[in-house]
């Protein structure tokens, strides 16, 4: 169902400059998407550490402040755990291997990108909740304002923060609107019945476990009425984890959802589901396959290898085109149709409801 541009991927992590000179970029990944000025535009996530030596592991973070420092420990500490590349774990403390920040490109024909003139590109972490760096931006534009939801990481947690802004030039930070655990908020492009949505990923720790929710705000900022809207499955492709794509499409069937899910082998891949146009708490169908799984080589090897992840997509009339990170390293794009999507989840919706009346 996925067809894949030709040219994957379109952004490896060499393509990206450092933000100084004595770091390394070490990932580019999950991109937010968003049309602006006759152009597609990426807000990369990129993630960052100093060049590392061979006996021992270092990483930076921000201070409460803004500023930078660089902790570091020897390897052969019998405190240090390095067994998940994405973490350094020691005496019982959980570091980010990297720092991560956002970054904007821009493309004219949505294939090569470029990071613009005249704009602020790099967006760094500001407060003391953001010590761990920022992730994983989606945008939804919402009349004329751009609402970028993303994952900021400290040691207090991770938690969701909001900011605003019109023309990408100047930038209203709203703070932490979600707090830990969460991440992978994606809000609705209009209101619904007057107020506003958002899907929402909080995890459990001993109940519960990593679900969708939804949650309504009056105002983008003060989120209720949550209810967990999709599960975990069982011996399926998304038994270990589930989590929000991009904004919602609106579809005459209902609110098309594209989402990310993994099996306890931490294998990432998209599948869909539909949710109801009127009250997006109802889910319509789910997804039975995964839209689009780890197959090509640059999405089963990499930093962080067999991973297909989302939080972007370009929506034009039938065409949706996602813009996914693969493998923790490169920035790939595929098509797809959205009446195909819909026909399939239109069909696992009508086989459930032939079983429930049988």
């Amino acid at each position: 169902m996925a067809d894949r541009f030709s040219e994957n991927p379109i952004i490896k992590t060499a393509d990206i400059k450092p933000s100084s000179p004595d770091m390394v970029v070490e990932c580019v990944l999950n991109p937010g998407v968003f049309s602006f000025a006759g152009k597609t535009w990426l807000i990369l996530r990129v993630a960052e550490r100093p060049r590392q030596h061979t006996d021992s592991v270092s990483f930076p973070v921000m201070d409460k402040h803004g500023r930078l420092k660089i902790v570091s420990f020897q390897k052969d500490d019998p405190a240090l755990n390095l067994s998940d590349p994405r973490m350094v774990k020691h005496s019982g403390i959980t570091y980010l291997s990297t720092l991560s920040h956002l970054r904007l490109v821009c493309s004219d024909d949505g294939v090569h990108f470029y990071e613009p003139e005249n704009f602020p590109t790099i967006i760094f972490g500001q407060s003391q909740l953001e010590t761990f760096g920022i992730e994983d931006c989606r945008v939804a534009k919402i009349d004329d304002v751009y609402c970028l939801t993303f994952t900021q990481v400290s040691e207090h947690g991770v938690g969701v923060g909001l900011m605003r802004t019109k023309d990408w030039m100047n930038f209203q930070h709203d703070g932490m609107i979600l707090p830990p655990h969460n991440k992978d908020c994606a809000i609705f492009e209009e209101q619904i019945n007057g107020v506003y949505y958002c899907l929402h990923r909080p995890s459990g720790i001993d109940l519960g476990g990593n679900f969708v929710w939804i949650a309504s705000s009056p105002d983008l900022l003060h989120w209720g009425n949550h209810t967990c809207i999709l599960h975990t499955r069982p011996g399926m492709w998304d038994c270990a984890r589930v989590g929000a794509g991009a904004a919602p499409i609106k579809t005459k069937a209902g609110w098309l959802e594209i989402y990310h899910g993994a099996d306890f082998n931490h294998r990432y891949c998209l599948g869909a589901v539909l949710l109801d146009l009127d009250d997006p708490s109802k889910v319509i169908a789910r997804s039975e396959a995964p839209l689009m799984e780890p197959l090509a080589p640059y999405e089963q090897t990499g930093f962080f290898g067999n991973v297909v992840f989302t939080n972007g997509h370009i929506v034009d009339g039938d065409e949706l085109t996602v813009y996914y990170g693969a493998s923790d390293e490169v920035i790939c794009g595929a098509k797809f149709s959205i009446q195909a999507i819909l026909d399939d989840l239109l069909t696992v919706a009508a086989a459930k409801k032939a079983i429930q009346t049988a």
